[in-house]
């Protein structure tokens, strides 16, 4: 297995007024190809931002991070966007879909930013969604979906560039218990089919999905560990319904 994600000496540090405010104090770590990796910790300790570096929506202020042994750490906006359309698949807790636009139209979106014509980028998109158990909803727009359908569009439009990383960000924050365990089956079921998936939240039961976890407090790694009750299902669908 080979490390797709590596860490080295991240700082990131924000001048608020005349205060600076230090969100990564030397975060180091590797993350290999197909695993599951939760990052929890507290408000303020740093996960959001090291969301944002991994997701390269932000830069370090001094560290090293490679991403498919491409140092990225360095790279401007431009060149960061390019490897976000092409490296990551991002998941978000509100969903962030075009409400005038069919779920079809909605999971195309960064097959258009990457130029593939239309012929091919149709056949993608709806290859995603079948895979996440929507294809009869194609032509639906979300306000015509449920809470989980919509998640799962985004979970489809994260998947339709076939990412190396699938990142999650509290994908289960707006929705009931119960339509979030769908959610999490959905992402087991992924993981066995061999993506990388990256979850940030703050909750115990969601977290415990993954393999491993890791805790940041004051903006360093304070655990870092295999998750040893870690909720498992069947070989269930993907495409149970939510």
């Amino acid at each position: 297995m080979s490390t797709i994600i590596r860490l080295a000496n991240i700082t990131k540090l924000y001048q608020m007024g005349e205060e600076q405010v230090h969100a990564l104090q030397g975060v180091s770590l590797e993350i290999m190809q197909n695993e599951y990796v939760a990052i929890m910790g507290p408000s303020g300790s740093g996960k959001s931002t090291m969301m944002n570096i991994i997701g390269c929506l932000d830069t370090p202020t001094s560290g090293l991070y490679e991403l498919n042994n491409t140092n990225v750490s360095e790279m401007n906006d431009n060149q960061l966007a390019r490897i976000r359309n092409k490296e990551i698949g991002f998941v978000f807790q509100t969903f962030n879909l075009l409400a005038r636009s069919d779920v079809l139209h909605n999971v195309e979106l960064p097959l258009i930013y990457g130029g593939i014509n239309v012929t091919e980028r149709r056949r993608m998109a709806m290859e995603s969604i079948e895979r996440v158990g929507l294809s009869e909803r194609m032509h639906h727009k979300p306000n015509e979906l449920s809470g989980g359908q919509r998640q799962r569009v985004a979970v489809a439009r994260a998947l339709v560039t076939r990412p190396s990383i699938l990142l999650a960000d509290e994908p289960t924050g707006n929705l009931d218990t119960k339509t979030g365990e769908e959610i999490m089956q959905l992402f087991d079921a992924l993981h066995r089919e061999g993506n990388t998936i990256i979850l940030v939240t703050h909750e115990e039961d969601i977290a415990a999905h993954a393999h491993r976890m890791i805790r940041l407090r004051d903006g360093r790694v304070e655990r870092d560990e295999p998750v040893m009750n870690r909720r498992t299902y069947g070989a269930s669908s993907v495409a149970a319904s939510a």
